[in-house]
């Protein structure tokens, strides 16, 4: 079986622009993909020596916008390049995300994830809200009260502190961040090099 792991958070505008694409991809080349949501700013970032958004360079932010629009526009998504609810606490949406997964319904998981990352990015939603958050589970078919008191149970934080680390270890420094067969990719515009490796393997 080709498996995919997938190292994202639900509040990443590029985890956003390139979450169905990825999903296409397994697809068609009928691979699995293990959802890592992580801790990046918390776990990842001290380790790596990435920066939160508060803490960048103004010309780096400033082409950051432009590379959201244009990708956007590219592949025909609706972005709001700066949303009403960004930054935004993600982890107990990445939680619940877990919670899904360790449900057993790995589709509607996957569904979450992409609700999540949704609506920040398109819709002005605010997932750092618990009710918000329920509301978006529920239209992904799940029962958002049942993953809200999920979310907070030992198993599910272990698991989002175990991905983390195994982010770390692999020396993930950012998200969206794709492994294949020990092959790393960063980031969605590198999903023609993942369609690339699953084709030849």
């Amino acid at each position: 079986m080709k498996t995919i792991r997938y190292f994202f958070l639900p509040k990443s505008p590029w985890a956003y622009l390139g979450h169905e694409r990825l999903l296409e991809i397994a697809r068609r080349h009928d691979a699995q993909i293990e959802l890592r949501p992580i801790d990046l700013g918390g776990g990842v970032f001290p380790v790596s020596g990435g920066l939160p958004m508060s803490k960048r360079a103004p010309q780096r932010l400033a082409y950051r916008l432009i590379e959201l629009e244009r990708w956007s526009e590219y592949l025909g998504l609706p972005i709001n390049k700066q949303p009403k609810f960004f930054p935004v606490d993600d982890q107990i949406g990445s939680r619940m995300i877990i919670a899904a997964m360790e449900s057993g319904d790995r589709a509607k998981a996957f569904q979450l994830a992409g609700g999540l990352l949704r609506a920040v990015w398109a819709e002005e939603r605010n997932i750092a809200d618990t009710s918000t958050l329920e509301r978006i589970a529920n239209e992904s078919g799940l029962n958002g009260k049942v993953l809200l008191e999920a979310q907070s149970q030992a198993q599910v934080v272990e698991a989002y502190a175990r991905y983390t680390q195994e982010a770390i270890d692999l020396q993930v420094f950012g998200a969206p961040w794709y492994e294949y067969r020990g092959m790393q990719f960063w980031g969605q515009d590198r999903l023609d090099f993942l369609d690339r490796a699953l084709t030849e393997d």
